[in-house]
């Protein structure tokens, strides 16, 4: 891909009731910076109830509508890169904003032929909405270089994913790393650049849509690491069974220590002590993520332990509906 005037890239934005997220979002494709590439837009709507659609068709956007009784990213994903044309597709979410170098950018990472998918950074566009937002924000800081799967904002080769049929449907979260062990499985490496890719909006502003999403998100793991098993890929097995039991474990501490602190104060002391140790030592070790920003670092090491438990409430709804043959709805954390 040394020469860049006859490469054509398909940008695939899903969404659902994302309004004027999404009008941002097609907004920072307009004003990227695509010198020397073609590019067209389309928007893969999955049952909107609010005017998304009229917003990506005024944007320009090839708009298709996911017909389907039970609509997720995954298919939605799927019906638009097998519609769109480009041998590169760049995936981006209705709720981010795409940083306008990224795509030159990771157009010139694919000089190297074993590379299936690149991506950048991600962060939260507004992080002071919610103290929620401000420590999810910090989740989507991960190291650059070679990684084992990529997240919903990244550019692929579409005859990579061609090979591998694109997203398992019968996923509703944590498809993008489920495809990304059947890539690595076909010989193909991912590429995480230390550039800059996008703008996300989480908009998580309530503790409901906190728990909500920290649940799905232990759904995701319990299923995908679950297939990853039979596959024999390593992927998420150890966090998986570290999640599991540090949600047991922040879920019968408080009454342990409750019980300790009313039988025997010395002891319940001490447990009230580790637990300062443990918050203090997590807090320590997320400082390179929030550099000087102490208050926020602990609030980090608030959220490190606690979110464990939504998750292990996710990973056994997703083990009793396993058991039964049953898949679950789709959780939609947004209001």
């Amino acid at each position: 891909m040394s020469a860049h005037k006859h490469l054509h890239i398909s940008v695939v934005v899903i969404g659902r009731n994302e309004g004027e997220r999404l009008g941002a979002c097609l907004h920072s494709v307009r004003r990227a910076d695509w010198t020397g590439l073609s590019h067209d837009v389309w928007y893969v709507d999955s049952c909107s109830t609010d005017a998304s659609v009229k917003i990506a068709t005024e944007a320009g956007a090839h708009v298709l509508v996911l017909q389907d009784a039970s609509p997720c990213a995954a298919k939605a994903r799927n019906l638009g890169w097998k519609a769109a044309p480009g041998e590169l597709i760049l995936f981006l979410d209705g709720d981010t904003q795409l940083a306008s170098g990224f795509v030159l950018q990771a157009v010139a990472a694919f000089q190297d032929q074993r590379l299936c998918a690149v991506w950048g950074h991600l962060r939260e566009s507004d992080p002071r909405q919610s103290v929620y937002t401000a420590v999810l924000d910090l989740d989507w800081i991960y190291p650059p270089g070679r990684s084992l799967f990529f997240g919903g904002d990244v550019l692929v080769r579409r005859c990579a994913m061609a090979q591998v049929d694109g997203f398992d449907p019968s996923l509703n979260a944590g498809e993008e790393p489920e495809m990304c062990a059947r890539l690595r499985a076909k010989g193909w490496e991912i590429e995480h650049l230390d550039v800059p890719m996008a703008r996300h909006d989480l908009a998580v502003r309530t503790l409901r849509a906190y728990w909500l999403r920290c649940y799905r998100s232990g759904i995701a793991y319990a299923e995908v690491a679950r297939r990853m098993q039979i596959m024999g890929d390593a992927l998420w097995q150890k966090e998986s069974s570290r999640d599991f039991w540090h949600g047991v474990l922040c879920a019968v501490y408080p009454p342990l220590v409750l019980a300790a602190l009313a039988l025997q104060p010395t002891i319940g002391m001490a447990l009230v002590a580790a637990a300062v140790a443990a918050l203090a030592r997590t807090a320590w070790r997320s400082r390179a993520k929030a550099p000087g920003q102490w208050l926020l670092c602990l609030q980090y090491a608030l959220h490190s332990h606690l979110q464990k438990l939504p998750a292990l409430a996710g990973q056994l709804a997703w083990k009793k509906a396993h058991a039964r043959a049953h898949q679950l709805a789709l959780v939609e954390y947004k209001q």
